[in-house]
């Protein structure tokens, strides 16, 4: 059990990392990132609300006080990785960051079911 607590900890933080360097980019850079967005054909207004989304489901994830704010959060996290994947490969990029991101969102929300069980009885709203 205490190696699968290693794996869920260490995965959890490499996708908290992830999501975290992808919302400063996305604050930090704005412009780079909108013009990024715009030619992959994406609507460059959200390019500030998907970075506070990012942060708040950073936050879920580690803090899991309603179990299902913490599922939408690893949900869309898995949209965002896998659309943002799919948009790479379509613009013809290298596929970076977000491909290596789906499996580990994968070890990180089973390990989770397994470490850190269900201990609210019902969802928080």
């Amino acid at each position: 059990m205490k190696t699968t607590k290693i794996i869920y900890w260490v995965t959890t933080a490499l996708l908290s990392l992830l999501f975290l360097y992808s919302a400063q980019m996305y604050f930090f850079n704005t412009s780079s990132v909108t013009g990024y967005f715009e030619m992959l054909n994406f609507p460059s207004y959200i390019v500030i609300p998907l970075a506070i989304i990012k942060v708040l489901g950073v936050i879920m994830i580690l803090w899991r006080k309603s179990n299902w704010l913490t599922e939408w959060a690893y949900a869309g996290f898995f949209f965002d990785l896998v659309l943002a994947t799919a948009a790479h490969q379509n613009a013809g990029h290298a596929l970076g960051l977000s491909a290596i991101g789906i499996p580990i969102l994968f070890v990180s929300y089973f390990l989770g079911k397994k470490v850190r069980p269900n201990n609210l009885g019902t969802a928080i709203l």
